[in-house]
C-alpha cells in the first residue's frame, strides 16, 4: 500500500522516520518502569548538580503514590500540582498517574482569582505546592474543594553543599533563599510525607491506556479557559511520534535541558514524557535563567534542546560572546511562536546543529506538525504532519468543505495524540471535534503540494506571549475592574522578535482620572505577569458588531495601523 497516496508529506520525513507509529497498550506509568528497567544507573534529573537515577526516581514515585494514597488519593481524583521545574514535580506527576488519579497543571505565577477559578472548576481536593504560592492556595482553599495542601521546598532538592550554603549570613545566600523558598505553616510538607514511606504494593491498579492522566487548562478556540482532557494514550503516542520524528537520537545517551516550564503542555511532553521514553538525562531550572543554563553547558552539555525563538537567540548570542561550546547541542525544536529564519541562522551556525519548528495545541498532546530534522525542513513553514497524523485545510465556515491545494482555510487534525475533550464541557468539546475524530484548531493555513503547512492567520483570538496562552477576555475582565475603565479590548500585536505581547485599547469612564500606566498598574492585583498588557492605549469607544460584540480584529488593525 503507498502511504504517499493519502499522506503526500510522508516524502519529505527524514530518512528512517515511519509513516506511522504503532500505539501501545501501556500507560504513562509504564514509561517510566520501563525507562528504570533499561537505563536504571543512568542519570535522570540533574537540578544543580544534585542527580537523581532512574532506579531512585522509580523508587521516589513508588514511595510518593504511597504517601498519596494515605491521604485518599484513588484512581481518578484529581490533585492539582502548582510547581517549578524541580525534581520534586516529576516524582508527583507520577505519582498521582501510578495510582489512577489525574494530574492538573497550574502555573504558580498566577493570581489568587486564576487559581481560584480552576481549582474550583476541576475539583481537586489535593494540592501540591511550591511553598512561595502556598499562602494563595489557602487564600481561596475555602471557595474550592482543596481539602489537603501539601508544601514543596525547593531548596531540599539541591546538593547537600548548596543547601547549607544558602543558610550563610550573606546578601547573595540570602537573595537565592528568598527565590527558592520561604516558610509556610498550617500545610503538610512534601519531604515529611514522603520520608521513609514504603512503597507503593506493586499489585496496587494501575491506570490503562484510555484513563484520563491530565487535565490542562486551555481557552481552545473559544478563548474561555477549559480543562483539555489528555489520556495516558494521547500523551504516550506524542513522545512516540516525537522519538520517531528524530532518529537521530540515542536512546540512553541524550541530555535534556527543561528550560520550558513542565506546567505548560510544551514543555510537560518534551521534557516529562519524551525524555523518559528516550532514556535521556533531564537538567531542570527553576525558570529560564540565561546563566544558570551557561553555567550548566560546561558540566552536562545539551544534546538536545525544546525551547522558543528568544531562549534560541539568547543562548546562542551569548555562546558567540564568551566563546562558549554549544556543538552538543545536535537537535532542537522551536514551538509557541513563529520562529525567524535569522533565529535558526544563528543557532545552527553556532551549534553546528538542526533547528526545527514544530506546530501544535493543547489538544494534541501537543505537537502535531513539524519541520523534517533533515535538509527537507522548510524554515517559514510549521512542516509536515507527524507520523500517524492526518490533517485537512477547510472552508472554516463549512468544514466538510475541503479546500484546493493552496488555498487557505482552517487546519483540521486527527491523530493518536488528539485529546478527548474538554473537562464537563460537552458543548464546548462537540465544537472542537467534528466526526470522524477531527479536531478545529482554529487557524487558517496554507498547505503546498508537499504537504509543508504555513500559518498565515488565526481565527481564535488567543494570544501568545513567551510561549505562554493569554486570553483576551481574561485580560479584559481584569481591565474592567480597574476604576475608572469603561471596557477594554485586548489582541497580540507582533514584536520585534517574531512574538507577540499584550495590548489593550480602553474606554474611559467619564470624568476618570486613571491613565494608561496607572491601569497597567492596577491589572497586575488580577493578572500573572506575563498577561499584563505592555501598553494601554486610550481609545473614544470600541468597534462593535450589529450584536454589540466588540471586533477585536479591528482593534487590532486600528492599533497596528496607529504604530506604524
Amino acid at each position: 500500500m503507498d502511504v504517499t497516496a493519502d499522506r503526500p508529506w510522508v516524502r519529505s520525513y527524514a530518512p528512517g522516520v515511519p509513516a506511522t507509529v504503532a500505539e501501545s497498550p501501556e500507560s504513562l506509568v509504564d514509561l517510566l518502569n520501563n525507562a528504570a528497567a533499561r537505563f536504571g544507573p543512568r542519570v535522570a534529573l540533574d537540578f544543580y548538580g544534585a542527580t537523581t537515577t532512574y532506579t531512585e526516581l522509580q523508587g521516589q514515585v513508588a514511595g510518593a503514590a504511597e504517601a498519596l494514597r494515605r491521604l485518599g488519593v484513588g484512581k481518578d481524583d484529581r490533585v492539582a500540582l502548582i510547581l517549578p521545574n524541580c525534581p520534586q514535580h516529576i516524582v508527583a506527576f507520577y505519582a498521582v498517574l501510578r495510582l489512577g488519579a489525574i494530574v492538573i497543571e497550574h502555573n504558580p505565577l498566577y493570581t489568587a482569582e486564576e487559581l481560584r477559578t480552576q481549582l474550583a472548576d476541576h475539583g481537586a481536593e489535593v494540592v501540591i505546592a511550591w511553598n512561595k504560592v502556598v499562602p494563595l492556595v489557602q487564600e481561596v482553599a475555602g471557595q474550592t474543594s482543596v481539602k489537603t495542601i501539601v508544601a514543596v521546598d525547593l531548596s531540599r532538592a539541591l546538593p547537600r553543599l548548596k543547601q547549607l550554603a544558602l543558610r550563610l549570613p550573606i546578601a547573595k545566600a540570602r537573595a537565592t533563599r528568598e527565590a527558592m523558598t520561604s516558610p509556610v505553616a498550617g500545610v503538610l510538607q512534601w519531604e515529611k510525607l514522603v520520608a521513609r514511606t514504603p512503597p507503593l504494593a506493586a499489585d496496587h491498579p494501575a491506570p490503562g491506556p484510555d484513563d484520563t492522566a491530565l487535565l490542562q487548562y486551555t481557552g481552545g478556540t473559544t478563548g474561555t479557559p477549559k480543562g483539555a482532557v489528555l489520556t495516558h494514550r494521547n500523551l504516550r503516542a506524542n513522545a512516540a511520534q516525537g522519538r520517531a520524528w528524530m532518529p537521530g537520537l540515542r536512546d540512553g545517551e541524550e541530555t535534556v535541558y527543561a528550560v520550558l516550564p513542565l506546567f505548560h503542555a510544551y514543555g510537560l511532553t518534551l521534557c516529562l514524557t519524551f525524555s523518559v521514553s528516550i532514556g535521556a538525562t533531564l537538567v531542570l531550572f527553576p525558570r529560564f535563567d540565561l546563566e544558570q543554563v551557561l553555567e550548566a553547558i560546561p558540566r552536562r552539555p545539551v544534546t538536545f534542546l525544546p525551547a522558543v525563538p528568544p531562549i534560541y537567540e539568547r543562548l546562542a548570542t551569548a555562546a558567540r560572546e564568551r566563546g562558549l561550546d554549544l556543538t552538543s547541542a545536535r537537535f532542537s525544536l522551536s514551538g509557541a511562536m513563529a520562529l525567524p529564519p535569522a533565529t535558526v541562522e544563528l543557532w545552527e551556525s553556532v551549534t553546528g546543529g538542526l533547528l526545527v519548528e514544530g506546530y501544535g495545541m493543547t489538544e494534541t498532546s501537543p505537537v502535531a506538525l513539524g519541520n523534517p530534522a533533515s535538509p527537507e525542513r522548510r524554515p517559514g513553514t510549521v512542516g509536515v504532519p507527524f507520523p500517524s497524523t492526518d490533517i485537512r485545510i477547510v472552508d472554516p465556515e463549512d468544514p466538510a468543505r475541503d479546500r484546493e491545494t493552496g488555498e487557505a482555510g482552517e487546519l483540521l487534525i486527527r491523530g493518536p495524540q488528539v485529546f478527548a475533550g474538554y473537562w464537563q464541557r460537552p458543548e464546548e468539546t462537540a465544537k472542537a471535534l467534528l466526526p470522524g475524530g477531527w479536531l478545529r484548531t482554529g487557524d487558517v493555513v496554507v498547505m503546498d503540494g508537499d504537504g509543508f503547512v504555513t500559518v498565515v492567520d488565526r481565527i481564535k483570538e488567543l494570544i501568545i506571549t513567551g510561549g505562554f496562552n493569554v486570553y483576551p477576555s481574561e485580560v479584559e475582565d481584569a481591565l474592567r475592574r480597574v476604576p475608572g475603565v469603561a471596557d477594554a479590548a485586548a489582541v497580540g500585536l507582533p514584536t520585534a522578535n517574531g512574538g507577540e505581547e499584550v495590548v489593550a485599547a480602553v474606554v474611559l469612564a467619564p470624568d476618570a482620572t486613571v491613565d494608561p500606566d496607572g491601569i497597567r498598574a492596577a491589572s497586575r492585583a488580577y493578572l500573572a505577569g506575563y498577561k499584563v498588557p505592555r501598553r494601554v492605549v486610550v481609545v473614544d469607544d470600541l468597534p462593535r458588531s450589529m450584536i454589540g460584540k466588540v471586533l477585536r480584529r479591528e482593534v487590532r488593525a486600528q492599533l497596528l495601523a496607529d504604530a506604524g
